[in-house]
Parts: C-alpha cells; structure tokens; sequence
C-alpha cells in the first residue's frame, strides 16, 4: 500500500483525490469504549494524564487509575437512570474532570453534547432543550445558576466539579464525588453493568453532540457516532506521526471538536496528556510540561512571534541585527525545503550559527522538545508557518470541520508545504465543485444536524458528500484553503476579493494587531477594522509618550493611527490594486466572545461585526 505521501496514489486530476485507508483503519473498533478498554488493558500501569494540582504542582494519573474513575462515574450516570444514546451535557473549561465525564458518557452508552462555559444563558437553555440532555456536568455555581434558571424540562441532575452544590434545587445537584460513589455503590452489586454498557454499543449508535456556534441564528447540533471517533483515532494513527511516547500539551477547549479529536488519538495511541485550559498560562506551561507536540489555533502562533519578535528586535542594536540575520538565514532554508532540497555549503554552516545564537532560545521557551506544532480551527498565515519552520518548530497546517470530525487534511513533519493543509487522511476523499467548493466524504463525515433535516439536506448529499462552504484548489494531493464561500467580497465593480487572504498578510505584517476584519461587498473599495493587540500596544505605547493610557485612548491617538497606517500601506504593497485597503478604522476595544463578535473557538462572526460597526463602515462611502 501506498505511503500518504507516495504521489503515485494520486489521479493526476487536481479537482479530486483520496488515500486509501490502511487495514487498521478499515478494521476500526466498533465504539469509543472498546477502543478505551483496549487501550486500558495494553498499557494500564503507563501515565494517561497530568493536570495542575494547585500552585506549579501537577498529578499524574495512570491508565488504570483513569479507567477507575472513569468507570465510577459511569455507572454513577447509569443509577441516575441515563440510558443507551441519552445525551448528558459538559458545561466546563478544559480539565481533566471535562475528560473523565466525557469518558465516562460514552463507555455508559450515553452521548456528550459540549457546551462552552462563556455560552449566554439563553443558548445554554436552547442547546440543553434540543440535545434533550438527561444530566449537566457543570463547572461552577455559576454554570449551574445557568441551568437551574433555564426550562429544561429533560434534565434530572446536575453535576457540579467545582465547590458545595446547592441544595433545595428544583433539580438535585451534586459533586463529582457523590456521583462516583453513587457509581461505586452501584459497580459492587453489578460488578459488569459498565462493560456490559460498552458491549451494547453499536457503531452507528450516537456519541457526541456539538452545537456550531455559526454566524446567524441558532447554533445546530452536529451528530457524530462512535465510528466517526473510532475512524479519525485511526487515521491519525496511520500516519505514523504521533508516538506512544510522546507528551502532548492540551490546553484547546474540550467543547470544540478539535481539542475533542485529540483526546481520541491519545486513546488510540496511548501518548501522555498535560492538560490544562487557561489561556495565560500556555507559554508557561510549555517550559514546565516539555511537550514533543502540542495543537493550537493559529492566534496562539500569531502571539508567539508577535511577541518574540518585538522583544528581540524592542532593543535595537546588535542583538535586533543577529536575529534579524537568523531569521533571513532560516527563512531562505525554508523555502529551499519547500523545493524539495536540503542547504549545504555556506547556508548549512550559516543556519548552524543562527540555530546556536537565536533559534536554540526560542525552542527552549517552547519547551525544548516540540517536534512540530498542529495549527488548526481557522486559516494559519504562510508568513506565520513561515517563521516557525525558520526556526526549526514546523507548524503543521491541518483542515476539518465540526462536521467532518475535526481531522480530515494535516500536513506531514517530512512534507510540509506551507500554505496547504495538507493531504487527505486515510480513507478521506476529497472532491473541488464547479465553484471551486470543497467537498468531502468519508468515516469522518457527521450523521446530520439533530432535529434539522432541512439544514442536513442543504450540507449533505444522498451519497454522503459534505458541502463545506469553503473554497479550494488541489494540487499534487494537497489541498490549499482559498476562502470560505459565504466569506468572498465582491466589489461593485465586479472584482472578487478573499478576506482571509488579505487578513492573514496583515496579520503577519503587523505585530500590534488582534483582529483585522474586511468589507467591501458591494461597495466601491475594500476597508477594514482593526483591533490591537493589547499586550503588545502598551509595550510599545511606554516608548511613545502615551504610558499610562488605556487601550481605548491608544487606539484613538494620533500616534497609533500614524503606526496602524505604515502597516497598511505595506498591506497594500503585495496586493492587487482591487484588494487594496482604503480606509480603515481602530475599534477602542478587540473583539470577543462575551460581544459575540467571536465564536468560542476564536473565530470572527464577521455579519455581527460588521452590523455592530456599521455606522463607521457606511461613513467610509459617504464620500
């Protein structure tokens, strides 16, 4: 059989393409259960997870000990009266008691429906009707304040991680502990009621259920099986670049699919998980855990250089000139490798010295160990990609969706094409439409929206192919990401623009920027609205005479305008003349989850946004 990489598998024909699935792939585990039973039994004495502990302590959890918890919770969910394919709720951060619930639904027979801890009251009480969702594992009081005062008719309890449940509630709450000894109460009178659950599951039998937070209207709940689980756990081990031994760093939310993917690789593979879900705490995290890889979105990859660079270059003088000279050296050893070839001579003995100098330090403040990273949920930058891969840390670009199950493209450690996300996974096929639209088909793909035959209808055809939505091209098997469908501006004159493409140059131009967000749909010219990036403002705010001012006055001053400016002509310097910016506007404030002008996977709601400025965008055409 054919390597993933072998060009040979291929058609030739750069509007279609697939890899076929190894046996392993093809003879998947029936569910999620079985496949975390065997994995338990193969390895039960190996470190499953590290989470924090308080202070900078961190525990570690065997295999085993994971399967003792998990299975008390389990049957915890089963004396509650919680039966095969009843959806049971996660309201939390990510944690490792977000794991071992999730673990526990599913060798129960039950299903998961995520949802974030930031999503409003009223979508909380929407997605907990819909799902009909039995029991809530909430993270807080102030979750379970969420639930109790929502009409949730379905739901017979709450589970509660953090502090003392309340009592004297219209629905009984309470602790992790209490439901466990509720499960071990019930393990001792019926020593198989958990494996007898995990036996009773089928392949088709629902597993999870994530609500998309969309753009516009009501979130929809995407059914993914237990085969979807069992397919994506085994194509990514196909692959062959994940290793039992590997650390991987965790800290994406558990209630979007890309962090709930990575879980269910762990299970198959077997790696060790640090997990721990605040944000603030990552680059920290990365120095104490040491990962070989870690998966982020590309945010996160975006703050990393922005701040690297600004630190390196905030002093000026020779130490500014040897990392600027490395990072000339490295790149230029980049775009060889993406031809194909390795340096030699003068630029191999001339990266040597930039790795020992600069690029040495920055791995170290990564961890030290990090392999490759995984850039996913939302388009990474070529310049982004670009930088790290100078510094010797691949960013590995990969594309799913919620509806595909997370993982359907990733680039290769070996073949990295930046700009990609790579080739299909085993077994995954894709197809390009008249319109330049991605389609996909495969184990991945979802069963349908829940209670939405008329939104499945629309994304899904009889013969299981998924419309996207976005817009792409193949070439030589690897697939590059173009724009989202519904997301292209075309111009009144005629002229299409891609907004990603133009932001994404931006963002890699500009290290004081959070957000930039075009428009120009059937206007004139293309303008933009900028957000700053808060932390690297005020750095530079001290040395400009503006110490001490909120973001709200710095976005507003004239010295900013003047920085934000230069920006945007460079900006315009690498675009065609119908995609250059014209005018522009600095928000006081960036975007957020809260305003809902993100999804809670980071992603910009640009119709909120747009509507939510639209006074300042209309007067850009006043003229």
């Amino acid at each position: 059989m054919p390597t993933q990489t072998d060009r040979s598998q291929y058609d030739g024909d750069s509007r279609s393409t697939s890899v076929p699935a190894p046996a392993s792939v093809v003879d998947r585990p029936v569910s999620f259960g079985v496949m975390f039973a065997d994995r338990v039994a193969a390895t039960p004495n190996r470190p499953a997870f590290k989470y924090p502990s308080g202070g900078d302590a961190w525990d570690t959890i065997t295999w085993h000990q994971t399967a003792d918890r998990t299975y008390a919770i389990a049957a915890g969910l089963v004396s509650l009266g919680v039966e095969l394919e009843e959806r049971v709720a996660i309201a939390a951060s990510t944690r490792i008691e977000w794991i071992l619930a999730d673990l526990a639904i599913m060798c129960a027979g039950a299903a998961t429906t995520t949802v974030y801890p930031a999503t409003h009251a009223e979508d909380v009480e929407y997605i907990l009707a819909d799902s009909g969702s039995r029991v809530v594992f909430t993270e807080s009081a102030e979750q379970t304040t969420k639930v109790l005062q929502s009409s949730v008719p379905d739901v017979i309890a709450i589970v509660q991680f953090d502090g003392v449940p309340a009592t004297d509630t219209a629905i009984p709450v309470m602790s992790l502990k209490q439901l466990q000894d509720k499960g071990n109460a019930l393990l001792a009178q019926q020593p198989t009621v958990i494996s007898d659950r995990i036996a009773a599951v089928a392949a088709e039998h629902l597993a999870t259920l994530i609500y998309t937070s969309g753009t516009t209207g009501r979130p929809k709940g995407v059914r993914l099986v237990h085969d979807n689980w069992a397919y994506e756990a085994t194509a990514i081990e196909a692959l062959g670049i994940l290793r039992p031994d590997d650390t991987q760093y965790l800290w994406l939310p558990l209630s979007h699919v890309l962090g709930k993917v990575l879980i269910v690789a762990q299970i198959r593979i077997g790696f060790l998980t640090a997990v721990d879900g605040n944000l603030d705490k990552i680059v920290e995290n990365l120095s104490v855990v040491k990962p070989a890889w870690m998966g982020g979105a590309p945010r996160i990859f975006e703050k990393v250089r922005n701040k690297v660079t600004l630190t390196a270059q905030g002093g000026g003088g020779l130490k500014a000139k040897i990392f600027n000279w490395a990072f000339d050296t490295g790149i230029a050893v980049s775009r060889l490798k993406q031809q194909g070839k390795q340096p030699n001579g003068l630029l191999k003995v001339k990266y040597g010295i930039a790795d020992k100098l600069v690029f040495s330090t920055i791995k170290s403040i990564l961890g030290g160990n990090a392999r490759f990273f995984v850039s996913g949920s939302a388009p990474l930058s070529p310049e982004v990609a670009e930088w790290f891969d100078a510094a010797g840390i691949p960013v590995l670009e990969g594309y799913g969706l919620t509806e595909s199950s997370a993982f359907s493209f990733v680039n290769l450690p070996h073949d990295n094409r930046i700009g990609t996300v790579g080739p299909p996974g085993p077994g995954t096929e894709v197809r390009i439409a008249a319109d330049g639209e991605i389609l996909l088909r495969g184990p991945g793909i979802m069963r349908g929206y829940h209670h939405n035959e008329e939104a499945t209808g629309e994304v899904l055809s009889a013969d299981g192919w998924l419309s996207t939505g976005d817009i792409g091209e193949i070439r030589d098997g690897y697939l590059k990401i173009t724009d989202r469908k519904k997301d292209l501006i075309k111009t009144s004159g005629g002229k299409y623009v891609a907004p990603q493409k133009v932001e994404g140059i931006f963002k890699a131009l500009c290290p004081y920027i959070s957000q930039i967000v075009l428009h120009g749909d059937g206007r004139r010219f293309v303008s933009a609205l900028v957000t700053l990036d808060e932390e690297a403002i005020a750095g530079w705010a001290e040395k400009n005479g503006l110490t001490g001012k909120s973001v709200e006055e710095i976005a507003g001053s004239d010295q900013v305008r003047t920085l934000i400016s230069g920006y945007v002509d460079e900006l315009n310097s690498k675009l065609e003349r119908w995609e250059t910016v014209k005018k522009f506007a600095i928000l006081p404030r960036d975007l957020s989850v809260d305003s809902g002008e993100l999804t809670p996977s980071m992603k910009v709601r640009r119709k909120k946004v747009i509507t939510a400025h639209r006074e300042i965008l209309d007067g850009f055409y006043t003229d």
